[in-house]
């Protein structure tokens, strides 16, 4: 055993224990450790640290340019160990995440209690900034470095003094501090807001300049202060857009109408003027015609100003004679002079009621003065629609309107099919109604009577005598009377008992026949006939009265000679 003991002492063996003492050394070191190394070489790109005596890791020099450290060959460092080997066998280390954890529980702490640091902009960097706190390098986004943009000599004034910052985000998975100069000068400027706003009170008059334009108003400066001056609120006549009166830059008094509970301050110019409503509004009388200015065009009517500053509404229904609600813009446009009268005046909701119809003349008026109901007029066809007719009356602007059911007497949609625009009709007025713009007439009430009136004496099986109007292989058309106006159809399957003689080939126009009343329909105007109900009656009569099912005759031997005897009478 001794042998062996001294075998194992031997140099070499010594050798690979010291060999294998190194490793072991090594692989005692900890991925995420703080170590110290010792530059050994320094390239242009690229900064190499000896940190194991055998192992060199690798740092990109601008870690050490952003934060302003100067190195050299010997140079100890602090570095913080990412990857004791990464794929292609190098060690993977940090100076910059080792500063930041030198740093990390300050900074850590300061974000906690929402404490300010102070820090160093060393460098520009995309998106921002860096800064250097405490020899950690923090990102500054370019959106917090000021409450306003700011110029290059201005950032280059920063960049030569120490700031204050306060931290907004930090991640401690990726070593990323965000930080933002921004904050501490918002609190500032409340801070200083405050001091201002409490020596303000609603209804002081103070200075002010333009500072922005929006769409809504325009911002203010007061004091230093930004103020709202809403668009409603810079003019009492109505603008539309605020830089049709006010630019940037521009100085002009200004009137406090309101401080909220947040200190936000709302101003006012037109309150510094007397109000024209009060001014004027005497001026002008109920029911007086007066020239106009149309200042903007709504889809419910148009604003027209009287006077400086004095606005009324023209209400669609105000605009045209012709057509209700009318979209006002196919009648005024903005800047249009015109004449309006005064419908109402309203002092303590300050608004005023416009028409600019009740100026021209009344087409309605003059038509009423000239017809009634029951008279004839003539008209040009404007256009057909699915349930009516629409035509122009002769020598006016007014239309009327004819619904297909005072077409014909028939009352069908299938009569609108006649009608096409351009073609002159004659029609008699039915109705007059000037509250809703409308003229109803009707083309069948120059016939006369209603034809329908003759079944409403009758009823269901009562025997009538038709004319056949028209013929088709569907069945026949025929008529009652003289009344060629309300036309009934025959079906094919009601022309006969006998199926061999339900052919509408056997009828020609002009031809009388008897049939039966099979159904009246009053509400929908419907009347249905049938030659086959009459005969089947006709039938068990003459059954009844020469004959029976028991005597062995046939029903043509029994009806042969009346129906031979009916032929000739017709005849």
């Amino acid at each position: 055993m001794e042998e062996v003991v001294k075998l194992d002492k031997s140099k070499s063996h010594k050798e690979f224990e010291k060999l294998l003492s190194q490793d072991l050394g090594q692989r005692k070191m900890r991925e995420g450790q703080i170590i110290t190394g010792v530059i050994s070489k320094v390239g242009k790109k690229w900064i190499f640290v000896d940190i194991f005596g055998k192992s060199e890791g690798a740092i990109s020099r601008d870690e050490f340019t952003l934060a302003k450290e100067e190195v050299s060959v010997g140079s100890k460092i602090d570095v913080l160990l990412e990857k004791i080997e990464n794929k292609f066998g190098d060690v993977v280390v940090s100076r910059e995440k080792a500063r930041k954890f030198h740093s990390w529980k300050k900074l850590e702490k300061s974000f906690q209690e929402k404490k300010p640091v102070t820090g160093t902009v060393v460098s520009r960097i995309k998106g921002g900034f860096a800064v250097d706190v405490s020899s950690c390098l923090c990102f500054l986004p370019g959106s917090q470095v000021s409450l306003k943009p700011l110029t290059n000599h201005e950032i280059n004034q920063i960049m030569k003094e120490p700031q204050k910052f306060h931290v907004v985000k930090m991640d401690a998975k990726r070593g990323n501090i965000v930080l933002s100069r921004r904050a501490i000068m918002e609190k500032d400027r409340d801070h200083d807001r405050e001091k201002i706003v409490s020596k303000l009170s609603v209804g002081d008059v103070l200075d002010g300049t333009v500072k922005a334009l929006v769409e809504w108003g325009a911002f203010v400066d007061v004091m230093g202060v930004d103020c709202l001056l809403h668009i409603t609120d810079i003019s009492y006549s109505r603008i539309n857009k605020p830089s049709d009166l006010l630019s940037l830059n521009q100085t002009l008094k200004v009137k406090i109408i309101k401080i909220s509970e947040d200190k936000k301050i709302s101003v006012s110019v037109k309150d510094l003027t007397e109000d024209p409503y009060i001014k004027e509004i005497d001026k002008f009388e109920i029911n007086g015609i007066y020239p106009g200015k149309i200042t903007k065009v709504v889809e419910y009517g148009a604003f027209c100003a009287i006077a400086p500053g004095l606005e009324g509404l023209i209400h669609s229904s105000e605009i045209s004679f012709l057509k209700r609600n009318i979209h006002p813009g196919k009648v005024l446009t903005t800047s249009q002079v015109v004449d309006v009268q005064i419908l109402d005046k309203d002092p303590i909701k300050r608004r005023i009621s416009l028409s600019y119809k009740n100026t021209l003349p009344n087409p309605w008026k003059e038509f009423t003065e000239k017809h009634k109901k029951g008279d004839i007029i003539e008209g040009a066809v404007k256009s057909v629609t699915n349930f009516a007719v629409f035509f122009n009356i002769k020598n006016t602007s007014l239309d009327s309107m004819i619904h297909f059911k005072n077409l014909s007497w028939q009352e069908k949609e299938s009569e609108l099919e006649n009608y096409k625009k351009g073609m002159t009709i004659t029609a008699k007025i039915l109705e007059i109604n000037e509250e809703q713009s409308k003229i109803r007439c009707g083309i069948r009430e120059l016939d006369g009577l209603d034809p329908f009136e003759f079944f409403e004496k009758r009823k269901v099986s009562d025997v009538v005598t038709a004319t056949v109007e028209s013929v088709s292989k569907n069945g026949i058309q025929v008529y009652v009377g003289s009344q060629k106006k309300f036309l009934i159809t025959i079906k094919k399957n009601q022309l006969a008992k006998e199926v061999e003689n339900q052919r509408a080939s056997r009828f020609t126009p002009g031809m009388r026949v008897d049939c039966q009343i099979s159904k009246i329909e009053k509400e929908k105007r419907e009347v249905f006939l049938s030659i086959k109900a009459l005969e089947e009656q006709e039938s068990k009569l003459a059954l009844k009265k020469y004959g029976s099912e028991d005597s062995g005759m046939k029903l043509k031997d029994i009806l042969g000679p009346l129906i031979s005897k009916k032929k000739t009478s017709k005849k």
